[in-house]
């Protein structure tokens, strides 16, 4: 593999990894309040399609995006209502979400559009374009770090940006404010954070809708600026993998964006190096589409050890009297 080669691999990782941090971190602050989320596959799903319509219609990426949060968002409300206000079992909520995005994106789709589930293709400001950052064209020349910084930094829609920097922020978030800290403790211990008189159906409530707000800047980039335009199940189950990604990070963010990066270097390489040649026989095209959730499921069984969830999570939350 020759150094531009790589640099192309590095960069599709990037941009394929950019769903799945943003999914993560969303996962990350729901789960850390104590509020299991397997929907996000779903919430996604609801948001890429809705940004890709809205986008398609009035032909601006940015009302497009504001769809595609509100509709996670809208999500997000119902799994915060089945499972904080109502107790309801936490991944059942989750299941039901999943499927009611997976049906509902169709069938919308085809009602408004006609085109066998799809949205019309997205094309000028319809969609997210790459932002070349300053100095990128002069510095392209210079050996090794021009083409870095021109080929792997510099070109990436402005949500890449917003996802990485995204990392940082969640972690001082977490760890370096009040909110933080608050957050951290309704997953641990509820009924400690309910005694010193704050309200743990509120902190829950509030790190729900964050994480439909990152779940809707997920699927809004699925369909707005890596792809152009929503096509049916195309989340392709990446929300899963954002959940397999958080346990091997153990819900620490700095670890999310490390696991994210490698689940997405492994669809990176599985979608350029397809129909490999070994001599005695060819790696089927198939196999190689399969590798990133084969791996998925032996990093997780062999290489996470013990990784262990908010003590609290799952289980709703009962006010003593």
């Amino acid at each position: 593999m020759d150094f531009m080669t790589l640099l192309q691999v590095l960069d599709s990782t990037i941009r394929l990894a950019t769903p799945l941090l943003l999914a993560c971190l969303a996962g990350l602050f729901s789960e850390r309040a104590g509020i299991f989320d397997i929907g996000l596959e779903g919430k996604m799903l609801a948001a890429a399609f809705f940004s890709a319509a809205i986008a398609s219609i009035t032909g601006d990426v940015w009302m497009g995006l504001g769809a595609g949060i509100l509709a996670s968002m809208a999500l997000s409300l119902v799994h915060g209502l089945a499972s904080i206000t109502f107790r309801g079992n936490q991944l059942i909520s989750g299941v039901a979400i999943n499927f009611l995005a997976a049906g509902l994106t169709v069938l919308i789709a085809q009602d408004w559009f006609s085109q066998g589930g799809r949205t019309p293709s997205l094309i000028g400001s319809g969609r997210f374009e790459p932002i070349i950052l300053p100095g990128a064209d002069a510095l392209a020349v210079v050996p090794i770090l021009g083409p870095i910084y021109a080929e792997l930094i510099s070109g990436h829609s402005i949500l890449v940006y917003l996802a990485f920097a995204m990392v940082p922020l969640t972690w001082w978030l977490l760890y370096r404010t009040r909110f933080g800290l608050r957050l951290r403790a309704v997953g641990e211990a509820p009924e400690a954070v309910d005694t010193a008189g704050i309200s743990v159906i509120g902190l829950r409530f509030i790190a729900v809708g964050i994480c439909g707000v990152l779940c809707g800047l997920a699927g809004a980039y699925l369909a707005t600026a890596l792809q152009a335009g929503f096509v049916k199940d195309m989340t392709a189950g990446r929300g899963f993998i954002a959940l397999a990604a958080l346990i091997f990070a153990k819900w620490r963010p700095w670890y999310a964006l490390y696991a994210c990066l490698l689940f997405g270097l492994l669809q990176a390489v599985a979608l350029r190096y397809q129909n490999i040649d070994l001599g005695a026989f060819t790696v089927p095209v198939q196999f190689m589409d399969a590798l990133p959730y084969i791996l998925t499921v032996v990093i997780l069984a062999g290489f996470v050890g013990k990784a262990i969830p908010p003590r609290a999570g799952g289980e709703p939350y009962v006010k003593e009297r």
